[in-house]
């Protein structure tokens, strides 16, 4: 690894989109070579399911991980606490149009007799947490309406914390429920990297597009140090020697983000309150 920072070893993870361990092991070495171009130790931390990701985002010595944007822009500790943005994606499948942005893909069994969303009334949904943007705030954004005017419910159960999108996919598979939503870049690297899986999934409709997960660091990591990992970040897009890992991770390299491109997700989820809809039901 590199030489010691002023805020000592950091460490990193990719649990979000680590879909298999092939893929994770993709993501360690991406971020070795961050560690490199940075000049900054970095140490990959699996923090495996049923490891809560909210403990991940709380560890001080955070260098770099995933953090979905929904709990970063509604972040309730003390603000003292709050990661920081250090870079955000660029997933490169055409649908992101090169833009660190994603959305939710509703997925039924690819065997299911369910071939619109109107056509889930009255089925079993399931989601991940209540502070995901893809598992939970952009579904109930996307039902809300159709739940309102159909009386304030759409669904006849709905099944989880389910935890992760692969726990989802398994949910699916197993017929415990009957759609769920799947983080849209997740479900391209299931794709990319588990075709065989994939094919027993399909997708009846897409949520709009909203502000990728960004990676952070700990709030009290040194400006310095933030820097030199935001800039190394921003040389993955050309540095040839990432080619292949790009490849594997559909990525095309990562852009600056800033705190105000997430405050859409807070106010989407105050919209959706408003109509009454507090829960996805």
């Amino acid at each position: 690894m590199s030489r010691a920072c002023d805020d000592g070893p950091l460490v990193a993870n990719a649990r979000m989109y680590a879909v298999n361990p092939e893929v994770a092991g993709a993501w360690q070495r991406l971020f070795q070579w961050i560690a490199d171009e940075a000049d900054v130790p970095l140490v990959y931390v699996a923090h495996a399911p049923p490891e809560p990701l909210e403990t991940l985002w709380l560890r001080p010595d955070l260098g770099c991980a995933f953090m979905c944007g929904y709990p970063y822009a509604t972040w309730r500790e003390e603000a003292a606490s709050q990661p920081r943005l250090v870079a955000g994606p660029l997933p490169s499948p055409s649908r992101y149009e090169g833009r660190a942005v994603y959305c939710t893909d509703i997925v039924v069994h690819g065997d299911s007799a369910h071939s619109t969303i109107d056509g889930l009334r009255g089925t079993r949904f399931g989601y991940t947490v209540e502070h995901s943007q893809s598992g939970w705030q952009a579904p109930r954004k996307f039902f809300a309406r159709r739940a309102h005017d159909a009386g304030g419910a759409w669904f006849r159960a709905i099944v989880g914390p389910l935890r992760t999108p692969r726990a989802v996919v398994d949910a699916l598979l197993e017929g415990r429920i009957d759609a769920g939503p799947l983080d849209s870049w997740w479900h391209d690297l299931l794709k990319r990297h588990e075709p065989a899986t994939a094919a027993h999934l399909r997708v009846i409709a897409s949520t709009p597009m909203t502000p990728v997960p960004p990676l952070v660091c700990a709030h009290g990591i040194a400006d310095a140090t933030r820097r030199r990992l935001a800039t190394a970040f921003e040389h993955v897009a050309d540095a040839p020697p990432l080619q292949e890992l790009r490849d594997r991770l559909l990525l095309r390299g990562f852009a600056t983000v800033d705190a105000g491109d997430y405050a859409i997700l807070a106010d989407d989820a105050l919209e959706t309150d408003s109509l009454g809809y507090r829960i996805v039901r």
